[in-house]
């Protein structure tokens, strides 16, 4: 299945996704599981011999390639259907070393460095790539482990860590920036540590909850996962388990942000309220109807969007991921817009495709300004990124004429079926070479 994937995601440039307008979308999708849940759980499994499974597994080339550093680690791994199983093998026959032409391709799969400190006592792991948006160094990661006693030294592309005592000693730790990935792997790496971690200024993502979930679940202990203070105390060794990760809640909001702009109604039904309040909000205040029925969450847009500003935050905030959709939505809204991007200086890159699909953009520094126009108009545009990728498909649904989308790669990267999903909902979006 890996490989399979691995290959499809090489060859995948080559393909795009040509999108014709077909009117408002109707209907009720899934938004499957969490990439950024996923790809941590399967991280977790590292710290504990044995077989785990989880429930609710996308099938994204993400994915993929972390089964391939599982699998490069020494673990293998099988899956039916969206149910994952990993085996996880002894101390003794766990590699400590991520290679670079996996990790290198996505900048999530650092977070094996939490639970191979944890586990060996050591890690080498490839310095990350992933999506270009800009510059996320792994400093937060360092420092952090750091103080729970790694030495770290950086040769040849590879940055290596070794734990000074033999196992991780538990300390407060204050993150100078919430991040999600610091985060986890400092959670994943407190759990085993010798007495009691405290991480402070904690990134507080529904998905942080669902990796506490899990760790619990295999015997850590673990208070706050969700707030901005949590406290680990660490034991002796972890059982592995059976864990569903929660729903993914940006494919969520790129369904919904798709009904609202094409002025139809749209229900994810495993879209989750609690998770994404701040971009319901957002949405409403565009003149979109949001709410929670027997089916699921559902959107139901007006004729056309009204303008709203948007700010991207750390959560409970806007989340950057969101705003490349907003962006889309508010291009044919009715207005000026300000939008601000606070978290990464590379996350305007798409819109330079937008304006070659009419869109009135204009950026300086961290903001765009967006003055909406009516209709876009159907141009041949490239994905930079997995959320710019979808973005772009959601604006040639509301484009005169045809929009091809090229890079494909990149939203296979995030989305499972990106095409299919939105062809339920009455899109005409489909698949070539």
């Amino acid at each position: 299945m890996a490989e399979e994937a691995f290959q499809a995601a090489i060859l995948g440039g080559v393909e795009r996704l040509l999108i014709r307008p077909s009117g408002p979308l109707e209907g009720t999708v899934e938004a499957g599981g969490a990439k950024n849940s996923v790809l941590k759980l399967m991280a977790a499994t590292l710290l504990a011999e044995g077989t785990h499974v989880i429930e609710r597994v996308p099938d994204i080339t993400d994915v993929a390639i972390m089964v391939q550093v599982l699998e490069a680690l020494g673990c293998t791994a099988s899956r039916q259907g969206h149910q994952l199983t990993v085996s996880v093998p002894a101390t003794s026959a766990l590699s400590a070393e991520a290679p670079y032409e996996l990790v290198e391709q996505m900048r999530a799969s650092i977070v094996v460095l939490g639970p191979l400190l944890a586990r060996c006592a050591e890690a080498r792991v490839s310095m990350p790539g992933g999506d270009d948006i800009g510059s996320r160094p792994i400093d937060i990661h360092v420092e952090g482990l750091g103080q729970l006693g790694t030495s770290f030294t950086t040769a040849h592309g590879y940055l290596e860590g070794k734990v000074a005592e033999g196992r991780l000693i538990g300390q407060r730790v204050a993150l100078e920036y919430p991040s999600h990935t610091a985060t986890d792997n400092l959670l994943m790496a407190a759990v085993l540590a010798k007495g009691t971690t405290v991480i402070e200024n904690a990134a507080r993502e529904p998905e942080i909850e669902d990796l506490a979930a899990m760790l619990v679940s295999m015997g850590a202990s673990i208070e706050g996962a969700g707030t901005s203070r949590i406290t680990v105390e660490g034991v002796e060794r972890l059982e592995p388990a059976r864990h569903t990760a929660i729903a993914d809640r940006v494919v969520a909001a790129t369904y919904l942000v798709a009904g609202a702009m094409t002025g139809g109604r749209v229900t994810v039904a495993d879209g989750r309220p609690d998770h994404m309040e701040m971009l319901l909000a957002k949405l409403r205040s565009m003149g979109a109807e949001v709410g929670m029925g027997p089916e699921g969450l559902w959107v139901a847009g007006p004729d056309r969007l009204t303008a709203s500003d948007v700010a991207t935050l750390p959560y409970p905030g806007v989340a950057t991921d969101y705003k490349p959709m907003l962006v889309a939505a508010l291009c044919v809204a009715e207005g000026v817009s300000i939008v601000s991007e606070n978290l990464f200086e590379g996350r305007f890159r798409y819109i330079d495709e937008l304006r070659r699909m009419g869109a009135e953009v204009r950026t300086e520094g961290h903001h765009a300004v967006v003055r909406g126009v009516e209709r876009l108009s159907g141009a041949p545009v490239r994905a930079t990124d997995i959320r710019a990728g979808a973005a772009l498909v959601l604006a040639g649904l509301v484009a005169d004429g045809h929009t091809e989308v090229s890079g494909v790669d990149h939203i296979d990267r995030g989305y499972e079926a990106f095409e299919r999903q939105l062809g339920v909902l009455g899109a005409d979006v489909e698949r070539v070479a």
